[in-house]
């Protein structure tokens, strides 16, 4: 409760900063999350730059603007990870509209009751806690071969 509390006041006093660090955090423990439980990787084979690149672009980059975010995360991911031009495209064109669809079937659901039950104050916290599952199916959508 009193780590709640912090995270409140820090809130109340830097939102923006706050909500970039949380988002990046978030997407950071959505990588953990998606190579330890979902590809069983065990710490030894954990990739420590695929998780500092995950938090990263959740810092600098994550904004839910679903079409545009998810293309362009899909691709930059890829290009990150060495694929060419011609595997970039064939990767973005098999799994962008699964993740596409994914986000739909997520997000709108998330959102109403977000918006219809949960006071305005803890809305985002409500949605970065579900980001940190969303957040594991993009790292393992992105990094499947």
């Amino acid at each position: 409760m009193a780590l709640w509390r912090a995270y409140q006041r820090a809130l109340n006093a830097h939102p923006w900063k706050v909500q970039v660090l949380t988002a990046g955090s978030l997407m950071g423990l959505g990588d953990i999350i998606s190579q330890q439980l979902v590809e069983r990787r065990g710490m030894r084979k954990h990739q420590i730059s695929r998780t500092l690149t995950m938090a990263s672009l959740g810092c600098v980059f994550v904004g839910c603007f679903a079409p545009c975010f998810l293309g362009s995360f899909l691709s930059l991911t890829a290009a990150l990870n060495g694929l060419s031009a011609q595997e970039n495209w064939a990767k973005l064109q098999r799994d962008y509209p699964d993740a596409l669809i994914a986000n739909y079937y997520l997000w709108p659901a998330v959102q109403l009751a977000n918006f219809y039950l949960v006071p305005l104050y803890y809305r985002l916290a409500v949605v970065q806690c579900v980001a940190v599952v969303w957040n594991s199916y993009l790292s393992w959508k992105a990094h499947q071969l």
